[in-house]
């Protein structure tokens, strides 16, 4: 695939990757506070979703999600249910008072987590299916073209992805840690979270 052709596809995607959406909405909640490491854990899931998504749309098993509405739907809401649990647990710990416990947030959980989200997000998968085939041509085999062309959409997420959480860890550091601060993170990030489900449930 020549080179005009990928920087054409990474232009399109780029504005698309830079919406705010359930996986960058996700990845916000995790990075807030100067939580670097848990922004970055959560963006290496996210991607890993993406890589899934890949790899199914390369086995042609996009197409027959793209053709059965039942099953789109179920898996849409099963990614709304996922980030409303996720949203109300942490809204929950946020009304809940107790002794700030910082080394909770060294939790491999957000990598887990933005697997699931980025995963149970069928939306990603529709760009995939809908965009990715536009920029294909005949001369090459179409898994090649479908695996390069992913790869540059993964590598813009990771990039952007990872610019947000160390921006958004940045603003958050050097503040002393205490119950009120946890409270107001959880609050605010179980906010971003429902904000998440609630755009998926939408979309």
């Amino acid at each position: 695939m020549d080179t005009p052709r990928l920087l054409l596809f990474a232009a399109t995607v780029l504005p698309l990757i830079c919406t705010p959406g359930p996986d960058m909405l996700f990845i916000a909640s995790q990075a807030l506070g100067g939580r670097a490491g848990a922004g970055l854990r959560a963006t290496a899931g996210v991607c890993a979703g993406y890589v899934l998504h890949s790899l199914l749309v390369t086995l042609g098993l996009a197409a027959l999600l793209a053709a059965s509405p039942l099953l789109f739907a179920a898996l849409r809401w099963a990614g709304v249910l996922y980030l409303a649990w996720l949203a109300l647990r942490l809204i929950r710990s946020a009304l809940r008072p107790g002794a700030a416990n910082p080394t909770q947030q060294a939790s491999p959980a957000p990598f887990r987590r933005g697997f699931l989200t980025a995963a149970l997000n069928p939306k990603g998968m529709t760009v995939y299916f809908a965009i990715l085939p536009q920029f294909m041509h005949g001369h090459d085999t179409a898994a090649m073209q479908a695996l390069l062309l992913s790869a540059v959409f993964i590598a813009l997420c990771a990039l952007v992805y990872t610019v947000l959480s160390l921006v958004l860890a940045w603003g958050g550091r050097g503040r002393a840690y205490s119950d009120r601060r946890r409270r107001c993170v959880e609050g605010v990030s179980g906010g971003l979270v429902a904000m998440a489900a609630g755009t998926l449930a939408a979309s």
